[in-house]
């Protein structure tokens, strides 16, 4: 492997490392307010699906499908900015997969967990219903 490949697969392994240590992070953060969670890294099957981060439950029943966004600064918009349209799409269509997969429809959302900035001095701004499946 060349050196450009093997840097290439370094950054590729420390951008997964740092987005399961932001998961772990928004994790722990719902659960220490009250959320269950239901499943984690949830794929659709086949190519053009969508994956949800964490599935998780609230103490009322609902479940909340999050997307965890990391980003080391507010510049260019900050993480919860770049869950756009295309995103959400995906996110609806995982979404529906899962709970076709269910006896009955619980009431549902769709949040995001934002972290802006790494270790003790990020910021998380959790987002509750960041957007609806209407229109998808």
């Amino acid at each position: 492997m060349g050196q450009a490949a093997g840097q290439t697969a370094a950054r590729a392994s420390s951008t997964r490392e740092r987005g399961d240590a932001a998961e772990n992070q928004a994790l722990a953060f719902l659960q220490a307010r009250g959320l269950r969670l239901l499943r984690r890294h949830f794929h659709t099957p086949g190519r053009g699906g969508g994956e949800i981060d964490l599935i998780m439950q609230d103490a009322d029943g609902t479940v909340v499908f999050v997307e965890v966004r990391l980003r080391r600064s507010r510049s260019h918009g900050g993480a919860a900015a770049t869950v756009g349209a295309v995103k959400q799409r995906r996110l609806v269509f995982a979404a529906r997969h899962f709970l076709s997969r269910l006896p009955r429809l619980p009431a549902c959302r769709f949040d995001v967990v934002a972290i802006e900035g790494e270790g003790p001095q990020a910021r998380i701004d959790w987002v509750v219903g960041a957007f609806t499946a209407d229109g998808w």
